[in-house]
């Protein structure tokens, strides 16, 4: 039976050796290990496929929200994806409806109505500020119901009326006209709501329609309208 010290001293060693065998995998698996976290390759190292990397970068964009093609070209282009390369992913990602610009801009025009009131203007410049082409946001923005604009502009005036009640009739109306202008509203469509829920708010004897009267009716940009 051998004794206790050459046990101990053969454990050691055993340790030892495991332990380096471990610290040596870990050193020669770094991409490997890296690769399972999640990390983006470049698409200008020596050994990449500039085609794959433009894959997997697209794949992970649209997979924490939607994009728009141009989106995609821009963090493509930043993450040094030859245009080549980019041009023929995101023509691949097209053909199997991956992207959609079209679609995108439904969806945005719809969410962003319903979510934060935005008129047709706003959300007209924040498509194209995406990339969007002007042929699909107005498509998109053709499918906005004009009744429910106005609906939703009326809601948001209703909201912030009370917060007004103790201020002079014109600064209500300057302060009430300029939340719509914000969303994107026509002056002209933004007055008539304004004065329209005042005047409402007087056959309670709280605003006195003179005052209404000298508050002169803005003209609509005719350009905000097909904006």
């Amino acid at each position: 039976m051998p004794d206790r010290p050459a046990r101990r001293e053969g454990n050691r060693r055993e340790g030892d050796r495991r332990r380096a065998t471990r610290s040596g995998a870990g050193a020669g698996g770094l991409t490997s290990a890296s690769q399972a976290a999640g990390a983006e390759p470049r698409a200008d190292s020596a050994e990449a496929d500039p085609e794959a990397v433009a894959r997997q970068i697209c794949l992970r964009l649209l997979t924490s929200a939607p994009r728009t093609r141009a989106q995609l070209e821009t963090a493509l282009r930043r993450r040094g994806v030859p245009d080549e390369a980019a041009a023929a992913v995101l023509a691949r990602f097209a053909e199997v409806r991956l992207i959609d610009d079209a679609m995108f801009a439904r969806a945005w025009v719809d969410s962003r109505h319903h979510g934060r009131g935005l008129a047709g203007r706003a959300l007209g410049a924040e498509l194209r500020q995406r990339g969007v082409a002007q042929d699909d946001i107005q498509a998109a923005l053709r499918e906005l119901d004009p009744e429910q604009e106005l609906a939703t502009a009326r809601e948001l005036v209703a909201r912030r009326l009370a917060a007004t009640a103790d201020m002079p009739v014109p600064a209500r109306m300057r302060r009430l006209t300029g939340v719509l202008a914000r969303k994107g509203y026509a002056a002209g469509l933004a007055y008539r709501v304004v004065r329209e829920a005042l005047e409402t708010e007087g056959g309670a004897c709280r605003v006195p329609f003179d005052d209404l009267d000298v508050l002169a009716e803005p003209e609509d940009d005719p350009e905000a309208a097909g904006a």
